[in-house]
């Protein structure tokens, strides 16, 4: 799967990098910065800089403080952000991803958000094997602890905000391998914040396995999870080991998109 954005330098306009380059230095600094500062930074000279910073004052991206005169960004940006995300559908930004996945990989592929404590299906490409699709259909809802996205939206709850989740008698059995205690779900949730992906092996069907990975938000909040799914036989180790890379690349790519920057 081809995630790959980059481009060679004769298809870079300069002057719309160093400005795309101002206004991500401002939004990572913690306070105004002096033009002589910003120049350094980025290793313009002053008069190069204060030009582009004019043009951004100009359009009301960026102000300059009264007493000091260092520019700061202002919420410009924050509406425009607004914008895109009342027009940009999660859903259709991934789905032809979920399609190539499903025919590249002859597997079942989702895409999930967490609503009420729960996962919400909202949209699935499916495999030509009828077995497999179980619980996957856009709108059905499924647990948190015994699903590959379910165990990643966990990881945005704090450890006193699991055992809150944990009814007194555990989380509900569904098969011979549901984890049904907090106790139970802490390591494994640990190796999925360590990995970057989460499995959930035949704990919610018999016969069925799921490789879950998170899409995350500008803040690093996990909004939503896609995962693929496939019988036993199907997702092996071998599988795993072979498409975990892609899958992960996958992740990170539709993570920036929703505006995170891994650091």
């Amino acid at each position: 799967m081809n995630t790959d954005t980059s481009f060679s330098p004769s298809q870079i306009n300069q002057s719309a990098e160093k400005t795309m380059r101002i206004i991500e230095l401002l939004a990572n600094s913690p306070q105004p910065m002096r033009l002589m500062d910003i120049a350094r930074a980025l290793n313009m000279n002053t008069s190069t800089a204060s030009r582009f910073l004019t043009t951004l004052s100009l359009m009301h991206y960026v102000e300059q403080e009264k007493n000091s005169s260092r520019y700061y960004l202002t919420f410009r940006l924050c509406q425009l952000a607004n914008r895109i995300q009342s027009h940009t559908s999660l859903r259709d930004m991934v789905n032809p991803y979920l399609q190539e996945l499903c025919t590249t990989l002859s597997v079942s592929a989702c895409l999930a958000i967490e609503q009420n404590q729960q996962v919400v299906y909202i949209d699935v490409a499916h495999c030509p094997d009828q077995s497999v699709q179980g619980l996957k259909r856009i709108g059905n809802i499924a647990p948190l602890h015994c699903t590959g996205i379910g165990k990643l939206f966990l990881l945005n709850y704090s450890v006193q905000e699991l055992y809150a989740l944990q009814p007194a008698d555990g989380f509900l059995r569904y098969t011979s391998h549901t984890l049904t205690t907090v106790e139970e779900l802490l390591p494994v949730l640990e190796k999925a914040r360590t990995e970057g992906y989460a499995l959930d092996n035949e704990e919610c069907e018999i016969g069925t396995r799921c490789i879950a990975l998170p899409i995350r938000d500008f803040s690093g909040k996990i909004i939503a999870g896609f995962s693929v799914t496939g019988s036993s036989a199907c997702l092996t180790e071998q599988f795993l080991q072979k498409n975990i890379p892609m899958l992960k690349e996958l992740s990170s790519s539709l993570s920036e998109k929703m505006g995170y920057e891994a650091f």
